[in-house]
Parts: structure tokens; sequence; C-alpha cells
């Protein structure tokens, strides 16, 4: 479970060449950020946020529903020990009815079917329903294929311009953390 709050967030550390300690205090930033995020009180399965963390910069991407959670996000971000700088490149997705009306179905429809009340019985749920100009994009982590393909064919059926299916599986999310 500890990996899946980790995972929420998608990790790409950009690296250079410092000593490993630079790389284990990196590790330790990303870490805490991860946790402000998810620890935001109006974040919420239809945001998406991915941190970076080089030497204590961190630039945090992603969408969000409204403007104060960009900001908000990135004011908690910068309190982090250690943080030096924070590239806010957080957008904020368009008001439209139509995209209310698919993130609240699909979401209403994924955490409703039976294979996947674990998931909503969670603290953070970790299935994510981005929705922008009617084209849904689904991001965190499952348990499994099965769990991924079966969310995307639930996301498929509300009449949304496209579906982008970018869940990973825990053993994949573990697999990219031992990478790193």
């Amino acid at each position: 479970m500890c990996t899946r709050i980790v995972a929420t967030i998608i990790v790409m550390f950009a690296m250079s060449a410092p000593a490993w300690a630079a790389d284990r205090e990196d590790l330790q930033i990303f870490r805490e950020v991860s946790q402000q995020v998810l620890r935001y009180p109006y974040f919420t399965i239809f945001d998406s946020i991915h941190a970076t963390v080089a030497d204590g910069a961190v630039t945090l991407t992603g969408k969000v529903t409204m403007p104060y959670k960009r900001d908000a996000i990135a004011e908690r971000v910068a309190r982090v020990a250690g943080v030096r700088t924070v590239k806010n490149e957080i957008s904020v997705l368009p008001v439209s009815m139509f995209d209310d009306e698919l993130r609240l179905g699909i979401a209403r429809a994924i955490y409703g079917n039976a294979n996947f009340w674990s998931y909503g019985a969670m603290v953070n749920p970790p299935i994510h329903v981005i929705v922008e100009n009617g084209r849904v994009t689904l991001e965190g982590v499952v348990n499994s294929n099965i769990d991924r393909m079966l969310a995307r064919s639930i996301a498929g059926s509300f009449g949304a311009f496209s579906v982008t299916n970018n869940l990973k599986t825990d053993a994949e999310v573990t697999a990219e953390l031992e990478r790193l």
C-alpha cells in the first residue's frame, strides 16, 4: 500500500552525476513532496500531479481542476525541508460541464464496480480520472493488468473523444522505483 501511495505521483528523477548521498537526499525530498501533495485536502481523483527532484530543485507538472490548487500545492512543496526551488508547471483544466459530467460518470462507474471497491475505500484512491476537452486520461496504480484493462473499458463507454490509459500495475511501479 505504501508503494501505491508513493506511486500515485509518477516519478522521474533527473539525476546528474552527484554523489550517492545527494541522490538519497533527493529521494527523501521526493517522498516528502509526495506526502505534501497527497495530504493536501483538496487534492482529488480528478487531479494529477507529477514531481521531479534534482539537487533539491522540484519541478511540478500535471493538471488540477481549480487554479487555487495549483498555487496551494506549490506553496506546500516549497515548505519541504531541503527544497531549494519549486518550478510550478501545473496546468489548470478548463471549465466545462461536459468534462465535469465525464469525470463524475467515469469515476462513479469505476469505483462503483465491485473490482474497484477496495480502491475506492482508500484514503487516497489510486485511480485518477483526468478530463480535458472531452479527452480522458486514467492515471495511477492498480493491482493487476486485468484491473488496468477493466478501468480502461469502463472509461471508454462514456462517449469521450479519446481515452488514454496511463495506469500502472504495482509490479511496474516497483520495478521503476528499483531502477532509481
